[in-house]
């Protein structure tokens, strides 16, 4: 059972969606709460810088420095500093030495680019808002505001939503996590309840919590189609089956009367006419009889009768049971068994899927041809080859041939009824094997993989596309190896 990616999970799509949603979110109202704050501070300190500026210049021209002197003085820290400076640049009072060069005595607030010293700062600038106007003397006079303040206020809003940020999303994850477990689990339910759905038990049905959420939904829509396929398909094989056995009955009666009409006409040339009719009886019974054995073999309550079966066993039978056809066809009949593992099945059942298919091996061998029938363990379990010289099954029929009365090209003029692989596909079915049909070095192949097959793959149908082999696999049975 393959286990969902908890990456992938809704759960974690809709967590990682969030905490981006989020972040963003969160970027943007910083963004704009620290421009509006910086908006808003900023407007404090130019109208502070006014307002100090229109007191220092109603203030005596003659007791200005003074006023200057003693303002920078009550200010050691340079918060607000102000600076008076003759015509030519030179300090005459305050605690600003040199007259920024890029602050024009416009009377206008603005920000210093290349910031200001502080007193109480050692090296390095901070940044500052500055108001400079020329008097009627000739003399500017600056007055400056330290903005640090603002840009500490701004770290603090970044820390906070850097805080919020980790608060919201570290318990997030966590209950993420813990809510991830719940579908996840529930999913894992569903994946082992659609298993014997996918080998062909319709009977089973998905599980549902009681919830109503929408994983129970979605299971109530997959059991109601499973009852209708369900219900269709019984129908369906009803009637095949109902077919097949009522017909049985009259025809067997049928062909009593044309056996005891050719007794009484032996010797007659009509009792050749009747010989064909009756022939031709027991081919459509032999194909009522496939059909209900198919049908048999499909009720999967007979594997609670396994048991373990040594293979090898049902190997040197079906060999001993058709070697003497093969060696009236002058077919060469070879058996190698390996040690193999037992496998859990019905020795007769395995028997008869066995032997159906040695059987179809030597009647399309030409006569003279070469019949193998190997057997050894491969890197997954017991596996056996049934390996002739005849034309093989052409790639594009390999699917169909295990279809009820599907006929290729090649078997079209070999008497038969189209059932045999049939039979054999729901006894490997029934087992939970795997069946596979391709090619060897010399001809055709048939492979039985006795084991159960993995998730992904259907038992009892043809697995060449996903079941590759090893080179020593194919080396061991005499053909290339799959890629």
């Amino acid at each position: 059972m393959t286990r969902p990616n908890a990456w992938r999970s809704a759960t974690t799509r809709l967590i990682a969606i969030y905490g981006a949603l989020f972040a963003v979110w969160g970027l943007v109202l910083v963004g704009v709460i620290q421009w509006e704050t910086t908006r808003y501070l900023n407007t404090v300190i130019d109208q502070m810088l006014v307002q100090r500026m229109h007191y220092l210049v109603t203030t005596d021209m003659q007791r200005l420095p003074g006023a200057v002197d003693a303002a920078a003085t009550i200010d050691p820290h340079g918060i607000m500093s102000v600076g008076l400076f003759d015509a030519g640049g030179q300090a005459l009072a305050g605690n600003i030495n040199k007259l920024p060069a890029d602050l024009p005595p416009d009377d206008q607030v603005r920000l210093l680019a290349r910031g200001m010293p502080r007193p109480d700062r050692d090296a390095g600038t901070v940044r500052a808002r500055a108001l400079a106007t020329r008097l009627a003397d000739g003399r500017v006079l600056v007055i400056a505001k330290d903005t640090s303040t603002i840009d500490g206020l701004g770290a603090i809003v970044w820390r906070a939503l850097l805080w919020a940020i980790s608060l919201t999303i570290i318990p997030g994850l966590l209950g993420g996590f813990l809510l991830r477990r719940g579908p996840e689990k529930r999913i894992r339910a569903l994946q082992e309840a659609s298993e014997p759905i996918r080998q062909g038990d319709l009977s089973k049905r998905l599980p549902m919590s009681g919830r109503g959420d929408e994983l129970d939904v979605l299971a109530g829509i997959v059991n109601t189609m499973l009852s209708e396929i369900e219900r269709l398909m019984s129908e369906v094989k009803g009637v095949c089956d109902n077919i097949a056995h009522d017909l049985r009955t009259p025809l067997t009666r049928l062909r009593a009367r044309l056996y005891r009409a050719q007794q009484q006409l032996d010797g007659h040339p009509e009792a050749a006419l009747v010989e064909s009719s009756i022939t031709d009886i027991d081919a459509v019974l032999g194909r009522f009889r496939a059909l209900l054995r198919v049908s048999e073999l499909e009720d999967s309550h007979r594997s609670a009768c396994f048991d373990e079966v040594d293979l090898g066993d049902v190997l040197r039978q079906v060999h001993d049971f058709y070697a003497p056809v093969a060696e009236d066809r002058g077919q060469p009949f070879e058996l190698d068994i390996q040690a193999m593992d037992r496998a859990r099945g019905d020795a007769h059942l395995l028997f008869e899927a066995l032997a159906n298919l040695v059987g179809n091996a030597i009647k399309f061998t030409p006569n003279g041809g070469t019949v193998r029938l190997k057997a050894r363990m491969d890197s997954r379990g017991p596996r056996i080859d049934i390996l002739d010289s005849g034309p093989g099954i052409p790639a594009d029929e390999r699917d169909a041939v295990t279809r009820r009365f599907y006929r290729g090209d090649n078997s079209r003029t070999t008497p038969g009824s189209g059932l045999g692989l049939s039979i054999v596909s729901a006894i490997v079915r029934l087992h939970g094997f795997a069946l596979d049909i391709g090619d060897s070095a010399y001809g055709a192949r048939i492979t039985l993989y006795c084991y159960s097959v993995k998730p992904g793959e259907v038992p009892g149908t043809c697995l060449s596309r996903t079941m590759p082999e090893t080179r020593e696999e194919a080396r061991a049975v005499g053909e290339p190896a799959r890629t």
